[in-house]
């Protein structure tokens, strides 16, 4: 009798077939799903040699940096105009100034401290706008008064004055509570509006002391020629840019200090003693470098409320804002140059 199942019954048929050439022995069993995706496609190589795959340039192209701000060259050359003209205005009121006719040149250091304040608190609106505002101008015709009637010209009351006015404006933030969340954020805002306008009655204490008057016409002259010439490069070539937001180049930072410096070396060849041709370049210097980073730094705190989304003031009042705050920054540069050098 034969068997009811052949020997070859339950063996794989192809179990001892030799496996094809160059490939992987056949599967025996049924058909495995797997969870595995298909590739891609080939990887792409980034530049520090890691792969990328084609759906990732999207991704780098949001990285890509933004172009830089343009530079609007009528916007560049009004703002040197406004430079010049309040440099020259300083400078002619300060040769009007004697020990008995200090009225006038008080009046215009008081005119220019006023449009400080009202600048500066409309760009940077500070808590409690309206108690800085008032503290500001307090602050100015005080400050003034004080240089013009303090029986020594020296800084130090003028300092008191300005450490005053800080807490004032700081303890009229602190009534409000919506004001009072932002007093620390702005205290820096507040401290800056408040010694700027005193720093500008330097100007006054400077025309007290001897060969006061003659630095007033050279570091003023040097400081409004260096925001004049920088602004006046910017609109013609802002190159190399110090950075893509702000519309500023170093060729024109430079350039001003140096063209300021050249014209107070030539003005103090024209001076009686003590000044010298080096003299007057080396305080000339001094003034013109401190206003161009004033200045500078005003461009860049402006492109930094931008960048935050914050809505910009009146457009005039933004722009003459840096050279408002160069003259600000250079007055005490002075009369501390003149002290030291002459």
């Amino acid at each position: 009798m034969f068997p009811s199942n052949s020997p070859e019954t339950g063996r794989d048929p192809w179990a001892e077939d030799p496996p094809a050439p160059g490939g992987s022995p056949p599967r025996t069993g049924p058909a495995v799903e797997t969870d595995e995706r298909p590739s891609r496609g080939p990887r792409r190589l980034r530049r520090g040699g890691s792969a990328r795959r084609v759906d990732d340039e999207a991704d780098v192209e949001d990285e890509e940096e933004e172009p830089p701000v343009e530079v609007r060259r009528q916007l560049s050359l009004a703002i040197g105009g406004f430079a010049a003209l309040l440099g020259l205005g300083l400078v002619v009121a300060g040769q009007t100034s004697s020990p008995g006719h200090r009225l006038p040149f008080t009046l215009v250091v008081l005119a220019v401290q006023v449009l400080f304040v009202l600048v500066w608190t409309m760009v940077t609106r500070p808590p409690a706008l309206a108690v800085v505002l008032g503290v500001g101008a307090v602050s100015a015709v005080a400050a003034d008064v004080v240089a013009v009637r303090s029986a020594e010209a020296r800084l130090a009351p003028l300092l008191y004055i300005a450490i005053v006015g800080v807490l004032a404006a700081v303890l009229g933030q602190l009534v409000r509570r919506v004001d009072r969340v932002r007093v620390t954020d702005s205290l820096r805002t507040t401290a800056t509006i408040v010694f700027g306008v005193v720093a500008l009655a330097t100007l006054i204490v400077l025309s007290r002391i001897p060969a006061g008057t003659q630095t007033i016409a050279v570091c003023l002259t040097a400081a409004g020629a260096a925001l004049t010439v920088a602004r006046v490069t910017d609109a013609v070539a802002a190159w190399p840019r110090l950075a893509p937001q702000v519309p500023r180049g170093a060729a024109g930072v430079v350039g001003g200090a140096m063209v300021g410096t050249l014209i107070s070396a030539l003005l103090g060849g024209y001076l009686v003693t003590p000044f010298t041709p080096t003299r007057a370049a080396i305080i000339g210097l001094a003034a013109a470098v401190v206003a161009v980073l004033a200045d500078l730094a005003v461009s860049y705190a402006e492109a930094g409320r931008l960048m935050a989304g914050e809505v910009p003031s009146v457009w005039a009042v933004r722009h003459v804002q840096g050279p408002l705050g160069g003259f600000a920054m250079a007055a005490p540069a002075a009369y501390l140059m003149c002290r030291l050098v002459l």
